[in-house]
């Protein structure tokens, strides 16, 4: 409820408070805030696993959200390639899914899991759902590495030097085994080198010096030469391979006024951009030091300073590994108001705080304070300016938990200060697990009784997933875990990295509430902007919310002028599905809601129109989410292989026990050469032999719109307005766009929208044109060649042949439809029974995204054990009907 409160009369004040409060509301309601949260499985994954997961989306109040009945979920790799793309249909503000993690498409390394929905694409994609997973490789997985550095900066370059250690899967190290390296960028090796291996395995690189910003922007890769002409391949990432650190400073409120004693947040983090232990002092521009500073926790921590005008101050930091440096703080202003907010548990306490100067020039003027929360304003007051300090003592329980902004104004409506504050309630579900024994035997069935209330511990109806995981094989730092509440209260609410979020949210205590105190002083707010508002400066928007899939376009005659009142006719032929409408007096034709499953194709048809055969349709082609900025890198894994060892071993030992040795009969088979630009002779010659970058057929195999999945997965090239260009030189400002061939034919890029990856064998992609002059002669930089697969050649008859020539009145195209999500497998034993099934080595043991409660807040499911023994886990997540939201976790013993 909002509270509102008036101090002395003052003059007219030139913009009402109730502006504020007007305006702020329209904003919410004609712009509301979805999110998206997904619930996995597991925090990490090895090649040959199934990412499970749920989709939670959530808008004001984080209610369930009515408001798009679509979810889109991606995996990207780390070069910034859509692998995986799937959109799912949204029931009851939720939905679930499933992404394989099948060898052909997903190698060892570090992942991005993007949820968005259409409606937030109108908005910063820094708000989307992004978080980084790890996936490791046990299957194919020959040499296991842990590389370590070290770095020496000189006066502009800085010198790396690298040690890796190479072991089998068994943990034993490869010994005397020849290594080649090279540091690679953008495509070119910037450096190379080789060694050998010594007698514990390590291998030691010496790379050559450079500037930071190129080694930090490149990757080492190794080939270890096995022998019998077997080369082994590692590429390890650069971006932490030079140690340094960087400070940042926050006054409370927003700056250092002269004489206002100011609490003065700071932020110290490394290179990977993790927090950093330090400590230090400040000093003022005569040496004397007026504060000393040490971190809190995460390279954060507070101090306390008096500023002074005319006088700069000075850091001076010391970090854990010994080096040291020196920061300038920001400069004080002579004039100012400042902004403090103590956060205690019944209340918060303000305090408006002005010096001299800016009392003598602005007393008896009026200042606003308002506090908002998920774009809703809860408290307002307005006072009159007469002393130098001013406080409200407001109770928290004005608020809901979350982030909450609050905000000095002045009476023009000019932002002053700011300050975020993080109101803890402790009012999430109240959420229950109980096993129906004690504890349980390998393989035995085991019975769990969940109970959800709120919590005043009343029943509460409400959608649940829940995940049992094997703790020995699954081990995880509850701190790390992105979760329910950490990220619908938390992360989705603040721009840029947020280490180890679930911290605060993990057992709260009064040092986990201080340090989440100083992380409302350090982190940036820019969700929620009044300057906007006020200024009545709105987003653009540019897709509407969706409620299903829909197929528009216009229908024109052969001359371009519109068709009103038309007849198009839609059919799904695999599906046996068709449909009818008429356009508009425009010509614009709209089919909602057509179910659509995978890479199913549409056929529109404008025949049934008098003077059908002279009309031509054309599609409004789909919205594809351009990739942004990963703000989560901190959080890949470069040394996977060590790091989540437990489970990859324990996924070896699953790959050797399902394998079944089957009669193997060798026949004779002709070697089909695979279809390469070698094939049309001379459009192609100078050309280099082999390509820089190569999609395979089974990449695209799934692909239903080549352009879309190009877009993404082409790498060395970006996409933008319609063209690819080469990535390193479009960067450098070189806006020529690749030359693109469908076999040996020139074609704009357009054109690739109407092919399915299925018709192609593979792509090539050479970054430049050699000796071939293509470029040269096109006004173009790099090639790009679409080789189709080859179709055996049959006599056709004449009526085939003209069935092979497209008609502009029936248009056929591949569209993204529905993903459909396969069931979690779950096995059934018999303990009294003697089982002809494997060595049972699951490590998630059950998953259920559709865990339901009524009003009575209880539901019940079953599963059986695997064979291993030891301690399981429990993880239940959701939100009730009234927006509250729950986690919780249960652990059971298998003896």
């Amino acid at each position: 409820m909002l509270s509102f409160s008036l101090g002395a009369v003052a003059q007219q004040d030139s913009i009402p408070i109730s502006t504020i409060i007007e305006k702020t509301l329209k904003f919410g309601a004609t712009y509301p805030m979805e999110k998206v949260y997904l619930h996995t499985d597991k925090p990490y994954y090895a090649v040959g696993d199934t990412i499970w997961y749920k989709a939670y989306l959530t808008i004001e109040k984080h209610q369930l959200s009515g408001l798009s009945g679509i979810v889109y979920v991606d995996l990207i790799n780390a070069q910034d390639s859509v692998v995986e793309s799937q959109r799912l249909p949204v029931k009851n503000g939720s939905a679930n899914g499933n992404i394989t993690l099948t060898g052909d498409n997903y190698k060892q390394g570090s992942y991005r899991l993007r949820a968005y929905t259409n409606w937030m694409r109108n908005f910063d994609p820094d708000y989307f759902y992004d978080h980084t997973i790890n996936i490791g490789n046990a299957l194919d997985n020959r040499v296991n590495t842990f590389i370590t550095y070290k770095s020496t900066s000189k006066k502009n370059t800085v010198k790396v030097d690298a040690n890796i250690l190479y072991k089998d899967p068994a943990n034993t190290p490869y010994t005397d085994k020849k290594v080649t390296w090279q540091v690679v960028r953008n495509g070119d090796a910037i450096s190379k080198g080789k060694g050998t291996t010594d007698s514990k395995g390590n291998l030691s690189i010496d790379i050559p010096e450079s500037d930071a910003a190129t080694l930090t922007s490149g990757s080492l890769v190794t080939s270890m030469d096995m022998g019998d002409k077997q080369m082994i391949v590692k590429t390890f990432s650069l971006r932490s391979a030079v140690t340094n650190y960087d400070v940042q400073f926050f006054p409370e409120g927003g700056q250092l006024t002269n004489g206002i004693l100011t609490r003065v947040a700071f932020k110290a983090i490394d290179s990977k951009g993790l927090g950093a232990d330090a400590q230090g002092n400040i000093i003022d521009d005569k040496g004397t030091e007026v504060a000393k500073l040490t971190t809190a926790h995460l390279g954060m921590g507070v101090f306390n300073l008096v500023p002074e005008t005319g006088k700069s101050y000075i850091a001076n930091i010391n970090f854990a590994d010994g080096s040291k440096a020196s920061y300038r703080l920001p400069r004080v202003q002579a004039m100012g108001i400042n902004l403090v907010v103590n956060n205690n548990q019944d209340s918060i306490v303000v305090k408006i705080n002005a010096n001299d100067l800016f009392l003598q020039r602005k007393k008896n003027k009026s200042f606003y304070l308002v506090a908002q929360s998920g774009g809703v304003i809860y408290y307002a007051a307005s006072t009159v300016l007469q002393n130098m300090v001013y406080s409200a003592n407001i109770p928290t329980s004005k608020f809901p938990t979350g982030l909450l902004q609050v905000t000095l104004f002045s009476s023009g409506g000019y932002a002053l200060c700011e300050r975020l504050v993080f109101i803890q309630h402790n009012d999430q579900l109240n959420l229950s697990l109980k096993t129906d024994k004690p504890s349980y035997t390998a393989r035995q069935n085991v019975k769990l009784s969940f109970l959800a209330k709120n919590s005043a511990a009343v029943p509460v109806a409400g959608s649940f997933s829940v995940a049992v995981l094997d703790d020995a094989t699954v081990p995880t730092d509850e701190n790390n875990e992105w979760t329910i509440l950490s990220n619908l209260l938390l992360t989705s609410e603040l721009k840029g990295y947020i280490e180890k979020p679930n911290y605060y949210f993990n057992k709260p205590d009064k040092e986990k509430l201080f340090n989440l105190d100083v992380l409302m002083l350090t982190q940036g707010y820019h969700r929620f902007s009044y300057d906007d508002i006020l200024a009545d400066k709105v987003p653009q928007i540019f897709v509407a919310p969706e409620q299903g899939i829909d197929v528009s376009g216009i229908l024109r005659t052969n001359s371009g002028l519109p068709v009103g009142k038309g007849s198009v006719r839609l059919l799904i032929p695999d599906k046996n599905f068709s449909a009818e409408t008429i356009t508009d007096m425009s010509g614009n034709f709209k089919f909602s809601n057509v179910m659509v499953q995978d890479t199913s194709k549409i056929t529109l048809s404008a025949r049934n129109n008098p003077n059908g055969k002279y009309m031509v349709i054309n599609v409004n082609g789909e919205i594809f989410q351009k990739l942004s900025k990963n703000n989560n890198i901190a959080d890949e894994v470069v040394n996977i292989d060590s790091t989540i060892r437990p489970y990859l071993e324990n996924s070896r030992k699953q790959a050797a026990t399902s394998k079944v040795l089957k009669e193997v009969v060798i026949k004779a088979k002709t070697i089909v050469k695979k279809k390469s630009h070698n094939d049309y002779g001379g459009t192609f010659s100078g050309l280099s032999v082999q390509a820089d970058h190569e999609i395979s057929s089974a990449m695209l195999k799934d692909c239903p719109d080549l352009l879309n999945c190009l877009s993404t997965l082409a790498m060395g090239l970006t996409y933008v307005d319609n063209n690819f260009y080469v990535t390193r030189d479009y960067n450098a400002g070189n806006k020529k766009p690749v030359q693109v061939y469908v076999d040996a034919m020139q074609v704009d890029v357009s054109f690739l929208a109407s092919m399915s990856g299925s018709e192609v064998e593979s792509v090539e992609i050479f970054l430049k044109d050699g000796l071939s002059n293509i470029n040269r002669l096109n006004q173009t930089n790099g090639v790009m060649i679409i080789n189709k697969k080859v179709i055996k050649k049959e006599k056709i008859s004449f009526a085939q042949l003209q069935a092979l020539i497209p008609k502009q009145n029936v248009v056929t195209f591949a569209i993204q439809g529905y993903t459909k999500a396969k069931e979690f497998y779950i096995p059934k034993y018999d303990v009294n029974k003697s089982s002809t099934v494997g060595l049972d080595l699951r490590n998630t043991l059950y998953w259920n995204p559709k865990i339901i409660t009524d009003k009575t807040g209880a539901a019940t499911f079953n599963f059986f054990n695997s064979d291993a023994r030891g301690s399981y886990r429990a993880i239940v997540e959701g939100i009730d009907s009234e927006g509250n939201l729950g986690r919780y976790i249960m652990h059971f013993v298998v003896k």
